[in-house]
């Protein structure tokens, strides 16, 4: 089976002659990438994005974060600097996207419908307007939904294999939100993109961090095939693979925050086997990586090699 095919059908739970991996290049991955270009979902370690975010580095860290928001007040909607995603340039990279993916598992990159919204509007201001202004909050993320929708359009024509944004729902042991907002504002939201990638050809990929198995059952029920979580021990492996193993493909690496940091190499081997037992499924239901911001959360280059080597052994079903 070609790379494309494992990731496919392993997703699809319908066999797949061994575990699809993203790691390190001296290692090897099944996956391949392509993204507007800018995006519009750009997110700088310093400066200012297309709308208007100030952005600041915040240490070792690949990832930036927003200092100031350019949509704070309501009133300013009209001032807000919207990219244009139709915009003939920033397209010009899925030219030849699918030829040079060659036999690997094309994933392409959508806009985040709660990142981006608090990126903009303050984190805190989106969580008050949930109830304080939903029809100013619904508007900027039916803007950002409707962004998504035409991305895919687009990537459908360049012949990408997955959709995928990034939100991190999940603090250490809770949704930021009830379940019952993400399920009023957001859900409906996210059914519209998982249906439209659906239409164009393409599986749904979520990339989201922290205590997020209050919402996994929704997220299933509207059509995410593939969730991307870095953590697991928050959640219990054990919960993750009895509640939902088998009804979603996880794709994950060991514990960022947990066993890849404080365990020892031993440790970090074991828990690759318990993770790909626990929440895979004979016919599929896994994938493996790393995570690519190691220095970023403090991963040895000892303990990243021992994950990366088990993690070949047992797709090599070792």
């Amino acid at each position: 089976m070609t790379p494309r095919k494992i990731v496919s059908r392993t997703v699809r739970f319908q066999g797949a002659e061994r575990i699809p991996y993203d790691l390190p290049p001296r290692y090897g991955s099944d996956f391949a990438e392509v993204n507007m270009s800018p995006s519009v979902d750009a997110r700088p370690k310093q400066g200012v994005d297309e709308w208007g975010c100030v952005w600041d580095n915040i240490g070792v860290s690949n990832l930036g974060e927003v200092k100031k928001s350019p949509l704070t007040d309501w009133a300013d909607w009209d001032k807000l600097r919207i990219p244009d995603i139709r915009d003939p340039g920033r397209w010009q990279e899925l030219a030849g996207a699918r030829a040079k993916a060659g036999n690997k598992f094309l994933i392409a990159y959508g806009i985040s419908l709660y990142e981006r919204a608090h990126f903009l509007h303050g984190l805190e201001n989106v969580w008050s307007d949930i109830l304080l202004a939903p029809e100013q909050l619904g508007r900027l993320l039916d803007l950002l939904v409707e962004m998504n929708l035409y991305a895919i359009e687009r990537y459908a024509q360049a012949g990408a294999d997955g959709f995928m944004f990034c939100d991190d729902w999940g603090l250490q042991n809770r949704l930021m939100i009830s379940p019952q907002s993400w399920r009023a504002v957001w859900k409906p939201r996210y059914a519209r993109v998982y249906q439209a990638a659906h239409q164009a050809g393409q599986l749904t990929l979520l990339h989201s961090c922290g205590y997020i198995s209050d919402i996994l059952d929704d997220l299933i029920e509207i059509g995410l095939d593939v969730i991307q979580m870095d953590q697991q021990e928050n959640m219990g492996l054990e919960t993750l693979g009895r509640r939902f193993g088998g009804r979603i493909t996880f794709w994950c690496p060991v514990d960022i925050q947990g066993t890849m940091v404080h365990g020892s190499l031993a440790e970090i081997r074991a828990y690759c086997r318990k993770m790909v037992a626990t929440l895979g499924r004979p016919n599929g239901g896994i994938m493996v990586k790393w995570y690519c911001d190691p220095e970023g959360v403090g991963h040895r280059p000892e303990a990243i090699a021992a994950m990366c080597l088990e993690f070949v052994k047992i797709s090599m079903g070792k």
